[in-house]
């Protein structure tokens, strides 16, 4: 039997885009080995370019690969195989090349090199691409939550962003697919799909009179289904319509990840965003009457080129004023071949550190303060796991539908149903609770009525 090694860098559609070329090869027979410890016939390594650091990091991986079995075929796909595919043929003992399209072919680019051993480059001008790569999962080692990806690319092109010329322009995958996968999901015993994709909330934008609204009420309609995630959306994409649908739902969850990457207006004119703070606020204000008590989270970018103090410090009470229930924080990496790059301001590394150090602390503070909240509440929580600190504990940890994590007495049997908790101790990074009781297959009560 044929064996087959995966290596992932970078972001969770990454992820999601590694297992589904699993997929295909499991569907011929190979067998799925660990990439680390074993020699294999087939490397793939799933590559990023988001920053300098993951080109460097995704050239390592390659050369660690063609050490480790110098006669493997080895197959680099992803966003730093689709932007410098040239650099990459440099390296001897590379044998395919796929970036962010076409890879339902690369197991017949892998019976080629063993028939000829010619390298192949099969990356292809991703600006022209217009269909969304039909790539499923039908299964993820997290056996609560399933990925659906609904998009691919993103017409944005933020200054310090390479993503566009990586991934391509925006484009939707067609509903019905959508509602197809998302049924056989919950036919595989899931209960929350989490909606992911390069510029997620973006969907629809390509289709003729259908967006993420209409998909959210569709989506609706799928049997089994208790709990819709959206992994990401931007400020502008919180339609009144999107705020509608999320406010007269039963299933979207009290979570949304909007990325605000600074909290200045002059730093995000530059940063080529598409909304001022006042507009952003705005838009939260709506969020939090539709879905009271929702946890927003966001990614944040310190130390983007020309950021003064002053504008770090307006970024750093603007987030304070939003109370976001968690941060992501990023200090500004140079993406060779975008504008911000060009900018000759650029904030030294030093500055950046301490930047992101004062966010990390604030980060902790809010984190805590979101989840006191719901002291004495009871929340739906679907576990996932034992608690990982301490399996043999007879506790088990899982994410109530407002993201808290929380740790509570159960066995095993309860793992991917949803069960009431009550929240006793709030935390930063996980909550402990007391299990109440499970829902079986009642149906989840609407949001609203939990209103805190």
């Amino acid at each position: 039997m044929s064996t087959v090694a995966f290596h992932t860098l970078g972001c969770k559609v990454n992820s999601y885009e590694t297992e589904a070329i699993w997929q295909l090869f499991k569907a011929e027979g190979y067998e799925r080995v660990d990439f680390e410890q074993d020699e294999a016939d087939v490397y793939v390594i799933n590559t990023c370019t988001v920053t300098n650091t993951g080109d460097k990091k995704s050239r390592q991986v390659i050369r660690r690969a063609i050490r480790r079995n110098p006669e493997a075929i080895v197959a680099v796909t992803g966003c730093y195989a689709q932007t410098s595919p040239s650099e990459i043929a440099q390296i001897p003992g590379v044998d395919i090349i796929v970036g962010t399209q076409g890879r339902e072919k690369l197991i017949e680019y892998v019976n080629q090199i063993q028939v000829e051993r010619q390298p192949i480059n099969a990356v292809g001008n991703i600006m022209k691409a217009r269909e969304f790569e039909e790539l499923d999962v039908p299964n993820f080692t997290d056996r609560t939550r399933a990925s659906l990806k609904i998009q691919e690319g993103c017409n944005n092109f933020c200054t310090f962003c390479i993503i566009p010329w990586a991934r391509g322009l925006m484009r939707s995958r067609k509903p019905e697919s959508v509602i197809e996968q998302a049924q056989k999901l919950v036919d595989a015993g899931y209960l929350e799909i989490v909606l992911t994709g390069i510029h997620t909330g973006g969907y629809g934008e390509d289709l003729e009179d259908y967006n993420l609204a209409k998909l959210l009420v569709d989506l609706h309609k799928v049997e089994g289904l208790k709990r819709i995630r959206i992994s990401s959306i931007e400020a502008s994409q919180i339609t009144d319509e999107v705020i509608e649908v999320i406010n007269n739902s039963d299933r979207v969850v009290r979570h949304l990840h909007v990325p605000l990457q600074a909290g200045d207006d002059e730093v995000l004119k530059r940063m080529r965003r598409k909304y001022t703070t006042a507009e952003f606020y705005e838009k939260m204000v709506k969020v939090r009457e539709a879905l009271p008590g929702a946890a927003i989270t966001t990614d944040v970018i310190v130390g983007f080129p020309g950021e003064t103090e002053e504008q770090f410090m307006n970024g750093y009470e603007f987030i304070k004023k939003i109370g976001f229930a968690e941060l992501h924080v990023f200090p500004y990496s140079m993406r060779t071949g975008t504008p911000a790059a060009r900018m000759t301001d650029q904030i030294p590394e030093e500055v950046k550190h301490e930047r992101v150090t004062r966010l990390l602390e604030l980060n902790q503070q809010l984190t805590l303060d979101y989840s006191r909240k719901f002291v004495g509440d009871v929340l739906e929580v679907i576990p996932e796991r034992p608690y990982k600190e301490a399996p043999d504990s007879g506790l088990l940890m899982g994410y109530s539908d407002n993201y808290l994590n929380v740790v509570f007495p159960g066995d095993e049997s309860m793992i991917g149903k949803i069960c009431k908790v009550r929240l006793d101790e709030p935390g930063s990074e996980y909550c402990k609770g007391t299990f109440v009781r499970v829902l079986e297959d009642d149906p989840l009560p609407l949001l609203k009525e939990r209103a805190i």
